[in-house]
């Protein structure tokens, strides 16, 4: 596996605790997106970049300075996977609609993005996230569904470690 890092905005503890767990599965660092430099992005190939939802779908608050960061250092040639928190009964009409500003930017930062995961097995109203029956990356939702987030994780990172 090329050089990896994961890249996690969290407000309450749930994305970074997550961040952490994939890491460890990958044997890569976790930083959070408030300490992120330019340095960061160089130094890695891969990207696995996570953020919460809020609001009505918006990106954690960390990632917009975190955008700033990613758009002037620039990802072309870098691989990126997105992962995204959620909550699917509370939120289910912007259900990881975070992941969807985070995954736009990145494809103007000039980053070949990895496909996501298909919505097929979530409940949920409406998500911004998804794109032809897919989410952009992996969603992920703590509150309701956190005895399937091992699994998800797990089944999510067979299927991209090949391209890291």
């Amino acid at each position: 596996m090329e050089k990896t890092i994961v890249i996690y905005g969290s407000s309450t503890g749930t994305c970074q605790t997550i961040a952490e767990t994939i890491a460890k599965k990958l044997g890569v660092n976790a930083i959070d997106v408030q300490n992120l430099k330019a340095d960061d992005i160089n130094g890695n190939n891969n990207l696995i970049l996570g953020t919460s939802t809020w609001g009505a779908g918006e990106l954690q608050d960390d990632w917009y300075d975190g955008i700033k960061t990613l758009k002037a250092t620039g990802l072309s040639g870098k691989t990126v996977a997105l992962f995204g928190c959620g909550d699917s009964e509370s939120y289910c009409d912007t259900f990881c609609g975070g992941m969807k500003e985070l995954y736009d930017a990145v494809v103007e930062a000039g980053a070949n993005v990895l496909p996501g995961v298909s919505a097929d097995d979530y409940n949920y109203d409406d998500s911004e996230a998804v794109v032809d029956g897919k989410f952009v990356g992996l969603a992920l939702d703590d509150v309701n569904e956190d005895d399937k987030t091992e699994g998800r994780i797990d089944a999510w990172l067979d299927s991209i470690k090949k391209s890291l």
